[in-house]
């Protein structure tokens, strides 16, 4: 019997799968186990007098998330198996793609062989064989098959740039991995190593245990070595990922472990080494830092840092740091409320700095709190602290038994109270600050300050602001606002140790504060008065600007400021501070402390500049010589850093850093990468030219390899060679 139905026929199949009714269907308890009905879509289906369905022309079947698109299926009910002519192509869910000529399949299209197949994983891995057999729709065997992400063109007879070959693969889909049998890695059809077993993650597993890509250092002081990083998943929240890394003068083992909770996570990475550089001694660090949401909204946040030696860093180049802070805060961020409590653990790794003359342990607690009082109006901020700093070291007396500074303790309490109001006359905008502060400051091991100091700070502020708008064509606005405070704070300077602000900036965050120390234990007196202004051009389809000047006037000296700070003296020094962006990418900040002389005490100057294939960016900074900061002589910088895209495939990378003073290159770097859909290959030189006692010179080399399609497809955007015409993928 034959039935034409000229473009589309599509017959509902109620039965299980392909076949006539099951017994479990006949049984209205039977549990619901049997896979949804079929449906059957082709141009022209005909049933045999033998009662074999023939479907011929745009063919497609659909089973459950299975779908199988085909020339021509023939069923035959006796046997249950479908005989398929192809090309086929069966797509199961949005991770599975099967490609072949002709297949035999069972019913429900989980069994069966097919010849000339190729599958394809989450649109990354593609695994040509001769046969393919599917088992119970868990196990896909592929024979003689090569397995790649790279693209191949079928016109293109040159091999594609890695291929693992093997005699067999078998895919679990429901463990999501790919058992090799055989196997042999090809770089461009030439072999370069052999496994008789191999296992790998499909790229649809996110977690699984297993060997990384290996690394390739060479270190000046190290050698030449083999990193193999081991990453081990101990269940979904957890993981340890340990990598040995041997050369001709290390034996290092490094590690890190995660763990993400309910509420928080960790993570501790570390090393331990025994090398050649210090043969006597076991080298390495540990790292550990952690973030927990408690109750009541409270944050509880770690950060453990610890070295074995000051020179182990600058060794092995795993990090640029030349002090260690350890520290451990609880603290909670409300509206109108603010709570901290900290400790803080400070090692120097720098030759000049001696860690039992530096306040190792610092322990410190906020609180804040403001309000908005509707019977006077504005708004109050109350603010109470208790710091305390400890040196491991005790006093130490000279040849004539005269104490001097060295081991200086210091407890101090700070209470601050505040009340600012907020008023406009026409387009005058006034701010008023009235306040109180209080200080008690305790000082012991110290034979120069004895016991310590306490005193009040009431303190009175005015603002004037006056701002001016000035719009354009072409949506440009200018704006000018010139800006004045009067501030005044009462009481004596406290007669204690500059423990806590020796280092004083000078910038637009603190133009109009009323101390611009950083800390509480030196507060600035007297009467002051701020004036400036800032200027802004606002271009939303060209060039935008803004620049500002300001200066400090003052009725008395602060002895405490440094003359690099810029406000030493009853004058500061001027402040300019200007940006500069335009629509093409390009970028420019500023920032001077002038006098009257035009003689400069800071200045930097920043820029950044991007386009589609060109990225630079680069940093100047100078500071002059300042003997109350122990600088004696000035400092001055050059920094760069840039990129280029040089194809779509190839990206280069440049760093290097200039000291002007030393008149040398401090570091140095360049890297080169490539990358396409099925491979990133990266080649790194780092040059450091520290020079100390504890510090030497290193040079250090990196070559990094990584085969994409065995991880799960982030949705990066990489760029696919194409095959006559460019794609991206």
């Amino acid at each position: 019997m034959r039935r034409s139905f000229g473009h589309v026929l599509a017959l509902v199949l109620l039965m299980t799968g392909w076949s006539g009714p099951s017994a479990a269907q006949s049984q209205p308890d039977a549990p619901a186990t049997e896979p949804p009905p079929a449906v059957l879509v082709a141009d022209d289906i005909e049933v045999t007098r033998d009662r074999r369905l023939i479907a011929r022309g745009n063919v497609e079947a659909f089973q459950g998330a299975t779908r199988l698109s085909a020339q021509a299926i023939e069923y035959n009910p006796d046997t249950g198996a479908l005989t398929i002519t192809g090309p086929i192509v069966v797509e199961e869910g949005d991770d599975v793609l099967i490609l072949a000529s002709q297949a035999e399949l069972s019913e429900d299209l989980q069994n069966g062989l097919l010849t000339g197949a190729r599958l394809v994983l989450n649109d990354q891995l593609q695994l040509a064989s001769v046969q393919m057999n599917r088992v119970g729709g868990r196990y896909t065997q592929l024979y003689k098959t090569a397995v790649t992400s790279c693209r191949i063109c079928e016109d293109d007879p040159k091999p594609p740039l890695w291929q693992i070959r093997a005699k067999r693969v078998i895919h679990d889909r429901e463990a999501r991995q790919l058992y090799f049998d055989g196997a042999q890695l090809r770089v461009l059809n030439v072999p370069i190593f052999y496994l008789p077993r191999l296992r790998l993650p499909d790229p649809t597993l996110e977690r699984t245990s297993g060997v990384l890509f290996p690394q390739i250092r060479s270190n000046s002081r190290l050698g030449t070595g083999l990193a193999v990083p081991y990453f081990i998943a101990l269940g979904d929240h957890r993981d340890l990922t340990l990598t040995p890394y041997l050369s001709s003068s290390t034996r290092t083992l490094e590690f890190r472990y995660r763990q993400a909770f309910r509420r928080g996570n960790i993570i501790v990475q570390g090393a331990y080494s025994n090398d050649d550089v210090q043969p006597d001694d076991t080298r390495g660090y540990l790292f550990a830092a952690g973030e927990f949401a408690l109750e009541r909204g409270f944050v509880l946040e770690f950060d453990l840092e610890s070295i074995s030696d000051d020179a182990y860093f600058n060794d092995y180049g795993f990090f640029g740091k030349d002090r260690l802070d350890s520290t451990i805060q609880l603290s909670r961020t409300r509206r109108d409320e603010f709570i901290r409590l900290s400790y803080v653990n400070f090692k120097s790794l720098r030759d000049d700095e001696d860690d039992d003359l530096l306040p190792s342990d610092v322990i410190d607690a906020l609180y804040e709190r403001r309000f908005h009082p509707n019977l006077i109006g504005g708004e109050v901020r109350l603010a109470a602290e208790a710091h305390a700093h400890e040196r491991p070291s005790d006093v130490d007396f000279d040849a004539d038994g005269d104490g001097f500074a060295d081991g200086t303790d210091v407890l101090r309490f700070s209470f601050d109270a505040e009340w600012l109001r907020t008023m406009q006359f026409g387009g005058l905008q006034t701010q008023t600050t009235l306040g109180l502060a209080a200080d008690v400051i305790r000082v012991s091991d110290d034979a120069t300050f004895d016991g310590g100091d306490s005193g009040l700070a009431p303190k009175l502020g005015v603002t004037l602001r006056y701002p001016l708008v000035r719009r354009g064509n072409n949506g440009v606005r200018q704006f000018f606002e010139p800006i004045a405070q009067f501030a005044w704070v009462g009481g004596d300077g406290l007669h204690v140790p500059n423990d806590e602000s020796t280092r004083v900036e000078f910038d637009e965050g603190n133009l109009l504060s009323l101390s611009r120390f950083p800390s509480e234990d030196r507060r600035e007196r007297g009467w002051a008065l701020a004036y400036g202004g800032t200027w802004a051009r606002l271009d939303p389809d060209g060039w935008s600007a803004s620049l500002t000047m300001a200066q400090i006037l003052r009725e008395e000296e602060q002895v405490d400021f440094n003359d690099t700070s810029g406000l030493s003296g009853t004058t500061s020094d001027f402040l300019l501070a200007g940006k500069l962006e335009f629509d093409g990418g390009l970028a420019l900040y500023g920032r001077t402390l002038f006098n009257e002389s035009f003689d400069v005490s800071k200045a930097e100057v920043r820029g950044a500049w991007s386009s589609n294939r060109l990225r630079l960016g680069g940093s100047y900074i100078w500071i002059s010589e300042d003997a109350d900061i122990d600088l004696d002589s000035p400092i001055g910088e050059v920094t760069f850093d840039g990129g280029f895209k040089i194809d779509r495939f190839w990206t280069a990378n440049a760093s290097w850093r200039y000291d002007l003073e030393e008149g040398r290159a401090a570091t140095a770097g360049a890297e080169i990468a490539y990358t396409n859909e099925c491979v990133t290959v990266g080649l790194s030189v780092n040059r450091s030219f520290a020079d100390s006692t504890t510090l030497e010179p290193s040079t250090s080399l990196g070559l990094t390899v990584s085969l994409r399609g065995f991880s799960v497809n982030t949705g990066e955007r990489v760029e696919t060679r194409s095959c006559g015409k460019q794609a991206t993928r």
